[in-house]
């Protein structure tokens, strides 16, 4: 893979930019967005099948303008074919339901009047045209005058930190910088919504994490802009997103910010899927004469850095070490509980931060009350 170079959006142009923004980005976005405007995007009801199998069934979905929304979810749950629906793509043997952005029906619009920046898995740029060509394909075919296209082209460019590369051809490009031409090409139309679909998942762990960092700033400096990303990565979805929609089957799993997914997953299929979660019989974490003692219906919920490890106690959670798997600055160990055999509590500690756990150790897991959340199976 070739590499790909450090990226700044900290100087955007004034057409495609905002004013400096505060470090505080929910604040910030609570004072920029004007509650009167219409939504930036509204699905009612939506239900599209191929054959019997419902790919979305009966969902509903409204964004905010200025809002990033990521929607995760397992291979298969419909979360291309939500992105693929608001783009206009949607060939389905059956489909219903209405779709609004900003403000406009689209549900019958064909995709080249919806107005939207679309960036996909495959770049898609024409090899035999220029960097700057490849950009302003958009606006030609709107029949934008030629001097504003050169002037939209040329902000889209610099926006991205390709100013100087108008004049390249896209195999004279690094992956990376391919990525930024169909960026740039995605926001030179000035789109109501961009549609993101798995724009990292051709990058490495490292530079993932760094394009990652450079597309939440750039979001920050186009407030007005909503954004539609769909990934299956949960680092993705924690890092870039206002909201999370997890999805399964069809449907919505839990729709909320990432933090409130973390921390109140709706039921086991969200605490597993955001990070690891030890998921245990309520009889065990709640004390007696505690009502959620007897709970049979759920599941309490804690997260492994919720868990420590101590000597022998009075926690009612104690078993034996069975692994320590060592990531850099924390440790994950296993311990197989004696009251629930076969399914390991998982702990995350930092390395170093007292004696290190060896495998064999019988030791009690002590945890917070106060940080069990109880959960739907």
């Amino acid at each position: 893979m070739q590499e790909i170079e450090p990226v700044n959006f900290a100087s955007p142009p004034s057409t495609l930019s905002a004013e400096p923004r505060a470090l505080d980005r929910d604040r910030d976005r609570a004072a920029a967005r004007d509650t009167t405007r219409a939504a930036g995007v509204q699905i009612d009801r939506l239900t599209v099948r191929f054959g019997e199998r419902a790919v979305l069934d009966d969902l509903s979905l409204t964004l905010e303008r200025g809002e990033l929304l990521t929607v995760l979810g397992r291979s298969g749950c419909g979360k291309t074919t939500l992105l693929r629906f608001i783009a206009g793509f949607v060939e389905a043997d059956y489909v219903t339901g209405r779709l609004t952005v900003a403000g406009r029906d689209l549900t019958d619009a064909p995709p080249h009047q919806r107005n939207l920046g679309l960036l996909f898995q495959s770049y898609a740029l024409f090899p035999h045209l220029s960097v700057f060509d490849n950009v302003a394909f958009g606006l030609r075919a709107r029949r934008v005058k030629r001097g504003d296209i050169a002037r939209r082209v040329a902000d889209a460019l610099k926006l991205v930190q390709l100013g100087d590369a108008g004049h390249l051809m896209p195999a004279q490009l690094s992956g990376g910088m391919q990525q930024r031409v169909a960026l740039a090409r995605a926001l030179v139309i000035e789109p109501d919504v961009l549609l993101l679909d798995e724009p990292l998942s051709a990058l490495d762990a490292n530079l993932r994490a760094s394009v990652r960092s450079e597309l939440k700033s750039l979001h920050e400096r186009l407030p007005d802009l909503t954004i539609v990303c769909v990934t299956h990565d949960q680092d993705d979805a924690l890092v870039l997103s206002d909201r999370t929609l997890l999805m399964r089957d069809g449907r919505i799993a839990q729709l909320g910010t990432p933090q409130a997914l973390y921390e109140n997953p709706a039921d086991g299929f969200v605490a597993r899927y955001l990070g690891a979660a030890n998921l245990l019989a309520p009889s065990l974490v709640f004390p007696i004469g505690d009502a959620r003692h007897a709970e049979r219906e759920k599941l309490a919920c804690l997260r492994p850095e919720q868990l420590k490890i101590d000597a022998l106690g009075s926690s009612p959670l104690h078993g034996t070490i069975s692994a320590v798997d060592w990531y850099g600055a924390t440790l994950s160990v296993a311990v197989e509980l004696d009251a629930m055999p076969g399914v390991p509590a998982l702990v995350s500690m930092q390395h170093g931060a007292g004696r290190t756990p060896i495998r064999g150790d019988r030791v009690s897991l002590r945890y917070e009350v106060d940080d069990v959340v109880l959960i739907r199976p």
